[in-house]
C-alpha cells in the first residue's frame, strides 16, 4: 500500500511539472514576432514585416513644431531613434488629466534609464498652458526634463495631430472641427519610424501593464531589426 502510495506521488508530481512546461510553452508560442501596425481611428491591426516596402510606406506621423515646458523647440527629430508614448492634456483638467499623468509619470519611472524611451504630452488647451505653465506643472509632477516632453504650440496643428494622425479620439464618424474640444484618455505608442503600433487607456491599469510589455516587445523587435 505504501508503495503505492509513493507511485501516485510521484505521478502527480512529473504530471504537474509537465503541465507547467506546456503553460509555459503556449504562452510562449501566444506571443507574437512584432507588434501590429495602425493607420486610421477605428485601429484595425494591419501584421506588416518590419523594414519592408510596405512598412516604409505605411502611415507615419507627420513633422510638428511645438515648444515644451523648457522652452526648447521640439519636433519629430526630437524623437530621432526613439521610442515614444504620446497623450493630450491640459494642465486645469479636474477630471481625468491627473490620473493620466500619474499613469505617464510611472511608465517614465519604468524607463527612466532608457534613453530609448520618451513621452510626448500635447496641450489642448495651447493658449492657457504656456510655457511657464507648463514648467511650474512639471515641476510638481515630477517630470524629467529632455525625458518628457509637455508641449504648447499652435492649437491648430495640435488638433490636427490629435484627430488626423494620432487618431486619439473615439468619436467614429463624427466630424469635429477646431471648436470642438480635443479630450482623451489614451496613450498611443510610435516606434522611432513614427509608425503608431498601439493605443492604450491611460485610466486603466491592465492596459498600463500590457503598455509596458508591448514597450519592451518593441524594444527588442528593434533592436533585432538593427541586427
Amino acid at each position: 500500500m505504501k508503495k503505492y502510495i509513493t507511485f501516485m506521488i510521484v505521478v502527480a508530481l512529473f504530471g504537474c511539472k509537465d503541465a507547467s512546461v506546456k503553460k509555459e510553452q503556449t504562452a510562449d508560442a501566444s506571443r507574437v514576432a512584432h507588434l501590429p501596425y495602425y493607420n486610421e481611428a477605428s485601429f484595425t491591426p494591419h501584421w506588416i514585416t518590419p523594414n519592408t516596402d510596405d512598412e516604409k510606406a505605411f502611415h507615419k506621423i507627420p513633422d510638428f513644431k511645438l515648444v515644451n515646458q523648457l522652452g526648447d523647440t521640439v519636433t519629430q527629430k526630437t524623437f530621432d531613434d526613439k521610442i515614444y508614448i504620446t497623450d493630450f492634456f491640459f494642465t486645469s483638467c479636474p477630471g481625468i488629466c491627473p490620473q493620466m499623468s500619474q499613469s505617464m509619470l510611472k511608465l517614465q519611472e519604468e524607463f527612466k534609464n532608457d534613453d530609448s524611451v520618451a513621452f510626448l504630452s500635447h496641450s489642448v488647451t495651447p493658449s492657457i498652458d504656456s510655457v511657464s505653465v507648463l514648467k511650474t506643472y512639471a515641476y510638481k509632477l515630477g517630470v524629467i526634463s529632455n525625458k518628457w516632453h509637455l508641449v504648447t504650440g499652435d492649437k491648430t496643428e495640435i488638433y490636427n495631430l490629435g484627430r488626423n494622425e494620432y487618431f486619439v479620439e473615439n468619436d467614429l464618424g463624427i466630424p469635429k472641427d477646431i471648436n470642438d474640444f480635443l479630450h482623451s484618455e489614451n496613450f498611443l505608442l510610435i516606434d522611432k519610424n513614427k509608425h503608431i503600433r498601439g493605443i492604450y487607456n491611460g485610466l486603466n491599469r491592465a492596459s498600463m501593464t500590457q503598455l509596458v510589455i508591448d514597450i519592451k516587445t518593441l524594444m527588442q523587435e528593434e533592436s533585432q531589426t538593427v541586427l
